[in-house]
């Protein structure tokens, strides 16, 4: 089962993805398992994380079903393309300001 985890993982998402030329599976094993690492083009992210990250979980789920195979724990970890913006830096939504009743009564004090 050397290398039939890369393979498997490579080929289903070749086959989701618009640009399977830009796909980069690497694998590398620790003493905590396998890591598969995946990189694809920023413009099929959304389609290997799929909505509600299903895809993503779909995937993972078969690799531990390949794993339990052979005793191994398999792991996929998704690489955010560079240039990302994806939860970084992004401002906070400003809340509409509302007058409350408490403001208004408030201002009739004053």
């Amino acid at each position: 089962m050397a290398e039939n985890d890369r393979d498997f993982v490579e080929y289903v998402v070749k086959a989701i993805v618009d640009s399977p030329d830009k796909v980069k599976v690497d694998r590398k094993v620790d003493e905590m398992g396998v890591l598969i690492e995946l990189a694809v083009d920023p413009n099929d992210m959304g389609k290997i994380i799929g909505k509600d990250g299903r895809t993503a979980k779909a995937i993972r789920t078969l690799l531990r079903v390949l794993g339990a195979q052979t005793n191994a724990r398999i792991n996929l970890k998704i690489i955010e393309p560079e240039g990302s913006t994806r939860g970084v830096g992004k401002p906070a939504e400003e809340e509409p300001q509302t007058t409350t009743k408490d403001d208004l009564k408030v201002l009739s004090e004053e």
